[in-house]
C-alpha cells in the first residue's frame, strides 16, 4: 500500500508513538556514525565555495552520494549537487536539501580544525555541517536497516545567498521531472529552528554618484556621503505599523577611501521584511519617492536598486508536518525556535510544496572567520531529521 493520508487519528498515533520510542536508537546510530559526519564536515568545509564558484564543493558532494550508492548522482546546468535513493515503492519524492555556497571568498583560508566539543572554521555552520548532515543521511538509514517507501532525493543547491537568490533551488524544483511532494531544508545552525512559513522581503541597494565635476557649491548639492545619509534618514523615518510586523534593517554602508579625499560614489543595503505583501510594496514605493526626490533636489545620480523580492506564505502552525516535528523536538528535549524563513524554504513556498527547516547543531560566532559548530548536539539534530523524514515517508504529515 503506498504511502498516503492517514485516515483517522486512531491510525496515526499509534504510529507516531512508535516512530517517538525509535529516538534513542536512532540518536545513538547517529553517534556512531561520528567519524564519518566529521570526516564529511571537514572535507567539504574546506573546499571554497562563494555563491556563483560552488561547482567543486557540490561536484565533490555528488561523489560522495555516488560511493554511498546513490542513483541518478549528477550536477544540472546551475551545479546542484543531486543524487537519489529508491523507495520501495517509489510513488512520493521527499526532497532534502542544504544549500553549498558561502559568505566566503576564495581566497579565505578555509581550513577546518576539530577539537573534542567543536568544529571551527569559515562557514562550517552555514553551511558545511548542513551538506555532510545531507552526506551522511544514506549511511545512517543503512546503519538502522530503515527502506523508505518514498524516494529520497537528496541535494546541495547552488546560488542560494545574495545575489544568488535561491536560483539553484528554484532551477531545480521548477524544471525538474520529480514532482516532489514534501521538502526538507538543513542547515548547520542552529539546533531548534523550525521555520515553516516566510515573510514578505525586498532586499535592496540605493548608489549616490556624482561626477568628477559635479559643483558640491551649487544650492542643493552635496557629497555623496551627506547625500547617503539624508537617504538613510528619511527611510529611518517612515512611520512602521505594529500590524502586519514590519522592519527595515540597514545591512551596509560603504563609500570613500581614504581621509581627505571627497569620494564620488557611497552605496547602501537594506532588507524590508513585514508579514504583509502590500505592506513590502507600499515601502518599495515610498524608498523610490525618496530616491527621486534627491534625484530632483541634488542632481547627483541615485538609483534605487531591487535585488530580491519574496513573497509571505508558507503551511499553517497546525499542518501535521509542523505538529509532528515539535513532537519530535519535544522528545528530544530540543526547544523550537520558530520563525519565518526567507532561505530556500522560500522557493517550496512558492511551488505549494509543504516543507520546513531544520537546524543541526548549535553554532556560535556565525559569519565570521572563527566560526563554531558543536560536535554533541549534531547526534540529536540527525535523529530529528531522520524522524521526520520517517513521519512524512509513513503519510503521517500528510492532511487528511
Amino acid at each position: 500500500m503506498p504511502p498516503g493520508p492517514v485516515q483517522a487519528d486512531s491510525q496515526r498515533e499509534p504510529a507516531i508513538e512508535r516512530l517517538l520510542g525509535r529516538l534513542p536508537e536512532f540518536r545513538d546510530a547517529a553517534a556512531q556514525i561520528k567519524e564519518m559526519l566529521l570526516a564529511n564536515l571537514v572535507m567539504i568545509g574546506e573546499i571554497p565555495s562563494p555563491t556563483f564558484d560552488e561547482q567543486r564543493r557540490l561536484r565533490f558532494l555528488q561523489d560522495r552520494f555516488a560511493e554511498c550508492g546513490l542513483v541518478n548522482c549528477s550536477t544540472d546546468e546551475l551545479n546542484n549537487a543531486l543524487g537519489i535513493m529508491p523507495g520501495a515503492e517509489e510513488e512520493r519524492h521527499i526532497l532534502v536539501v542544504a544549500h553549498g555556497d558561502t559568505a566566503f571568498a576564495r581566497t579565505e583560508d578555509h581550513t577546518i580544525s576539530v577539537n573534542e566539543d567543536h568544529a571551527i572554521g569559515p562557514a562550517v555552520a552555514d553551511n558545511a555541517l548542513g551538506l555532510a548532515a545531507v552526506a551522511t543521511l544514506p549511511t545512517l538509514l543503512d546503519r538502522l536497516g530503515i527502506a523508505l517507501r518514498s524516494n529520497l532525493v537528496l541535494m546541495g543547491s547552488s546560488r542560494s545567498l545574495g545575489r544568488g537568490d535561491l536560483e539553484g533551488l528554484r532551477f531545480f524544483l521548477e524544471n525538474s521531472p520529480l514532482k516532489i511532494d514534501y521538502g526538507v531544508c538543513v542547515e548547520g545552525a542552529q539546533l531548534g529552528r523550525l521555520s515553516y512559513n516566510a515573510i514578505g522581503m525586498l532586499r535592496g541597494e540605493i548608489i549616490v554618484e556624482v561626477p568628477e565635476e559635479y559643483d558640491i557649491s551649487r544650492f542643493g548639492a552635496s557629497h555623496v556621503i551627506r547625500i547617503l545619509n539624508r537617504i538613510i534618514s528619511r527611510i529611518e523615518q517612515i512611520p512602521l505599523p505594529a500590524e502586519p510586523k514590519t522592519t527595515i534593517l540597514i545591512g551596509s554602508i560603504n563609500s570613500g577611501s581614504t581621509y581627505n579625499i571627497i569620494p564620488n560614489r557611497a552605496e547602501m543595503r537594506f532588507e524590508v521584511r513585514s508579514e504583509s505583501a502590500d505592506m513590502v510594496r507600499r515601502l518599495h514605493d515610498h524608498i523610490q519617492q525618496i530616491v527621486d526626490e534627491m534625484v530632483v533636489t541634488t542632481r547627483a545620480n541615485v538609483v534605487f536598486h531591487v535585488v530580491t523580492q519574496r513573497e509571505p506564505g508558507g503551511i499553517a502552525f497546525a499542518h501535521p508536518l509542523v505538529q509532528i516535528t515539535r513532537r519530535v523536538m519535544d522528545n528530544l528535549n530540543i526547544e523550537p525556535q520558530v520563525s519565518p524563513s526567507l532561505s530556500e524554504l522560500v522557493a517550496f513556498i512558492r511551488n505549494q510544496i509543504p516543507a520546513v527547516t531544520l537546524g543541526i547543531s548549535n553554532g556560535r560566532n556565525l559569519g565570521k572567520t572563527n566560526e563554531a559548530i558543536m560536535i554533541e548536539p549534531m547526534y540529536t539534530g540527525l535523529t530529528q531529521l531522520l524522524a521526520v523524514l520517517i513521519a512524512i515517508d509513513e503519510g503521517l504529515c500528510d492532511v487528511d
